[in-house]
């Protein structure tokens, strides 16, 4: 087995088992809903902007181990940078999902590379993928909920 692969297991099981930022956040800015019908991922993002930063970030819902760690490692990743930084970081995961990587490209993004693992299963791209497009939404539109399909 990979290290990659290794990763992927503990960092995954890990963020689904104890999420980082969950829960509401009262004074949010934005607020929106995503759903992944296909799997019955449902989570809603929380976001407060401070002078063009994301200040704090949270989230509620439920969903599968791979929707559950990836809002979790996207909410820790994201906090304290920049509208444009998360809008970037939004793009690189989701070419990381959706296309093929090399492993350096992967390892680039931290324990966010254990997303990359999800390739294997087209069928949970859109699982792994929620909150991010979540947070595009939230950063670019006035949308207030989100569907993977």
């Amino acid at each position: 087995m990979s290290d990659l692969t290794d990763l992927y297991r503990e960092v995954i099981l890990d963020h689904n088992r104890q999420p980082r930022n969950f829960g509401e956040l009262d004074d949010a800015d934005r607020v929106i809903e995503g759903v992944n019908p296909l799997c019955g991922d449902r989570m809603t993002l929380y976001i407060k902007l401070d002078d063009g930063r994301v200040d704090d970030v949270r989230f509620t819902g439920t969903g599968c181990a791979i929707s559950v760690a990836s809002s979790s490692l996207m909410t820790e990743r994201v906090k304290g940078t920049t509208v444009d930084e998360s809008l970037a970081l939004f793009k690189q995961v989701h070419r990381m999902l959706t296309e093929q990587t090399d492993e350096n490209e992967c390892t680039e993004l931290g324990k966010l590379a254990a997303l990359s693992g999800v390739r294997e299963y087209p069928s949970r791209i859109k699982c792994a993928s929620l909150a991010w497009h979540a947070l595009r939404t939230a950063l670019t539109s006035d949308d207030e909920a989100i569907s993977t399909e």
